[in-house]
């Protein structure tokens, strides 16, 4: 059960809509239900090569020699490629996509060394086996206290490599972090320290102080669909890159830059996504890509699912030490919290969310949140549904939860007295642009499984606040109606949860038309409009203007037509189901099939009826849920059996 909170800025008269906010099938569903969805995993080029790995077995470790001599050998094996061997490997290792292959060292264990190229997946499986790879084994990184002491080993004695940016803008993330000091090495390689008022004082205000210690785990984000890609070389220099990807332009961008090639010369063309969670963002790309381009041939690589598991992005692991205090009065007045954030080898911006979010929940007068961005010998640490925020939850509600119990006051009054609010300002300096925690959980008190709940025998219940801050992003969209009727929507962003449904919706509404006349198309890097990342719950947000801009231009196209047909003026006129009318004369009306086959073909007519948007919103749109749950707990086999749950969303 989902309940919708309120915006404190939006007029609260409802609207009734015909087709948003309505449940309705999937615009591609039955295509996924009989198989004929295609994906990238189904395509087959002529002479494709297909490519398998050979991994690191080390988390850290010199690679001595590499003898490719035995695997060259193979029947069907086509090419064997180390680093050195590809267009790329000049490139400097700074982040996931750019380690294409190892060079002088492994950095986790998981790691592709070599790449074989078959002509077949058994011929290149075999060559792979061939392969002999030496090394020399050196400490691993792995314990985050262990990898910020000062004494330990460090991973990148040669400087620390710069933070993905962009994949921080992409989930919520609008400011990396401080490079770490200059001078020893560490690795740490960034980090800050957030404070607000007088943190000592704070604490001699409180009643009751807690601290506790969180650690989680990596997680990895477990797509039915591995990794999977498809290149293929064109005429004229250029790649076609087919991809289960979440990020078609990031991709593109990444694969020019290793390339060397201009983003005229790669073509991203998205195909069905079979789960993403944040884990399809880029991965294997550039190696499919580079050789292609040494072997001239189209390849395709897909992992396995132990290649997946070991050398994906999992979310990072972490370890929070957190205390908080507050007042017999109900007032949250302190905290303090240190993080460390395992991101693996590369650098990633998830400490800077997750203190972000800890710090800024609540309106704690004092608080000093520190965080460090740690590198270990494992797998770098990507996103996974709201990096950070499930994490803040967690870690923040618990010492919520403790603090209420001690001081034997109300939880949710607690809450709904010390929430943030619109305009507040956050632990990092900034504030934020709308956030209705307390509208939420007014929503909770008023709600009736709240109001009377009773805890039988062996039943408990509780309920957590989570907000995250959400992203926004530049985005296009163009719409054409077709004479048949059929109305043509092309966007740039790939379809998850659904989305491309919602969009239809979006025209439905404007046009009102029937949702099975509307088409949504996805289209490559190189026809499609600008389009975000379908991540960082920033597509509804950043397309949907977009989208209502374009199909308005449609509307006012199409109005303009019927105008002349009827010799009537604009004002006068409504679309209908299909067709426009006079108003107040139903029986005046012309289907918009005829206006469209006379625009597109009378001499000096007005031509094809296309409309295309655009939106560059300035500011995030966070948002807040507060979830509820009542449970039973069999006292003999401790299993747990959810009997109620209540999600309130601040849409």
């Amino acid at each position: 059960m989902t309940e919708k909170a309120e915006s404190q800025s939006s007029n609260t008269e409802s609207k009734t809509y015909k087709f948003l906010g309505q449940r309705i099938p999937l615009h591609d569903g039955i295509q996924r239900l009989q198989g004929e969805m295609p994906y990238t995993g189904d395509l087959e080029f002529a002479g494709m090569l297909h490519l398998r790995l050979v991994i690191s077995p080390h988390a850290h470790a010199k690679i001595k020699s590499i003898d490719l001599s035995n695997a060259l050998k193979v029947p069907g094996v086509m090419g064997v490629f180390r680093a050195e061997d590809l267009p790329c490997g000049n490139k400097v290792i700074n982040s996931r996509t750019s380690a294409v292959l190892a060079k002088k060292r492994v950095l986790f264990n998981g790691q592709p060394v070599v790449a074989v190229a078959g002509e077949s997946i058994q011929a290149a499986e075999d060559g792979a086996e061939k392969v002999k790879v030496e090394y020399e084994l050196l400490d691993p990184v792995i314990d985050l206290e262990e990898a910020v002491r000062p004494e330990g080993p460090v991973i990148w004695p040669e400087g620390i490599p710069d933070s993905d940016v962009d994949l921080a803008a992409d989930h919520g993330g609008d400011q990396a972090g401080k490079q770490a000091q200059q001078g020893p090495r560490s690795n740490v390689n960034q980090g800050d320290v957030y404070e607000r008022g007088d943190l000592e004082q704070g604490f001699r205000l409180a009643d009751v102080i807690i601290e506790r210690t969180y650690r989680t785990s990596f997680v990895h984000q477990s797509y039915l669909e591995p990794q999977v890609c498809v290149v293929n070389p064109e005429i004229g220099g250029r790649l076609s890159v087919y991809v289960s990807t979440q990020g078609p332009r990031s991709i593109r961008k990444e694969v020019a830059r290793l390339m060397s090639l201009p983003l005229s010369k790669v073509n991203v063309v998205p195909m069905a996504v079979g789960g993403g969670f944040g884990g399809k963002h880029g991965l294997i790309e550039p190696l499919v890509a580079a050789v292609a381009l040494k072997m001239r041939r189209p390849v395709r690589l897909e992992l396995n699912r132990g290649e997946d598991f070991m050398g994906g992005m999992p979310s990072p692991a972490c370890q929070v030490e957190l205390k908080t205090g507050a007042t017999s009065e109900g007032t949250f007045c302190a905290l303090e919290a240190r993080i460390l954030m395992d991101n693996g080898i590369f650098a990633s911006p998830w400490g800077n969310l997750l203190a972000t979010l800890l710090g800024s929940t609540y309106n704690v007068p004092h608080a000093r949140v520190e965080y460090s961005e740690v590198n270990t010998n494992k797998p770098m640490g990507g996103p996974y549904r709201a990096p950070s925020a499930p994490l803040s939850a967690y870690v923040l509600e618990s010492n919520v939860d403790l603090m209420v119990k001690e001081l034997e006051l109300d939880p949710l009054e607690f809450r709904y007295h010390n929430a943030a609010s619109t305009g507040d300002e956050m632990i990092n300096g900034t504030h934020w642009q709308s956030v209705n925690i307390q509208a939420c959980l007014e929503r909770l008190k008023e709600h009736p499984l709240y109001q009377n709940n009773t805890n039988e025998e062996n039943t408990g219940s509780g309920f957590a606040v989570g907000v995250w801050r959400c992203n926004v992003s530049p985005a296009g969209a163009n719409c054409r109606m077709l004479e048949d009727g059929t109305m043509q929507l092309y966007l740039g962003t790939s379809d998850i949860s659904g989305i491309h449904t919602g969009f239809a919706q979006v025209v439905a509404e404007t046009l009102d038309l029937p949702l099975e006349s509307i088409e949504v198309i996805q289209q490559d890097t190189q026809s499609g409009p600008i389009a975000p990342v379908s991540g960082g719950s920033m597509v509804s947000y950043s397309v949907i203007p977009a989208i209502r801009e374009a199909s308005e231009e449609v509307r006012e196209r199409l109005l303009k037509l019927a105008s002349e047909h009827f010799e009537a003026s604009t004002k006068d006129l409504e679309l209908h189901q299909g067709s426009i009318r006079v108003k107040g004369v139903p029986s005046q009306m012309v289907s918009l099939t005829k206006l469209v086959k006379k625009a597109e073909s009378s001499r000096g007519g007005e031509g094809p009826v296309m409309g295309s948007g655009k939106c560059s919103l300035p500011e995030n749109a966070p948002a807040a849920s507060v979830h509820w749950v009542k449970v039973k707990v069999d006292p003999e086999t401790g299993e747990v059996t959810p009997l109620h749950y209540l999600a309130i969303q601040d849409v």
